[in-house]
């Protein structure tokens, strides 16, 4: 039983480095960061994009845009992106991201900012 703790616990710590969270939850790591407080001002018209979800950074295979509107792969499952969540203003990191949040267990989009897809 303690040898499974211990590989489970070791499994853990490498697979954190994989995580994509990126410039989003205010832990003290981007204080100093001039991008902070645009980061801080993103919205969509489900609300502050930083206020309740973390951000992360999408690979451009995990994401599409069909006529204006766009489907991201988050959880193993392709999600509609809804129109209000998009964020409109410039992208001042080209790299595309979203916020997501879970209703009845699947991911949802709060907030999601295109990339260059280049």
């Amino acid at each position: 039983m303690r040898s499974a703790k211990l590989s489970g616990a070791a499994l853990l710590g490498l697979m954190l480095p994989l995580a994509t969270s990126a410039l989003a939850r205010d832990d003290g790591r981007y204080v100093n960061s001039p991008l902070k407080p645009w980061f801080e001002s993103l919205h969509s018209e489900y609300g502050q994009c930083c206020s309740d979800a973390d951000g992360y950074v999408v690979a451009d295979v995990d994401w599409e845009s069909d006529k204006g509107h766009y489907r991201v792969h988050l959880d193993e499952e392709w999600v509609v992106v809804p129109d209000g969540a998009v964020i409109t203003e410039p992208n001042k990191i080209g790299r595309t991201m979203v916020w997501k949040h879970y209703i009845d267990g699947h991911p949802r989009v709060r907030c999601f900012m295109p990339g260059s897809m280049t």
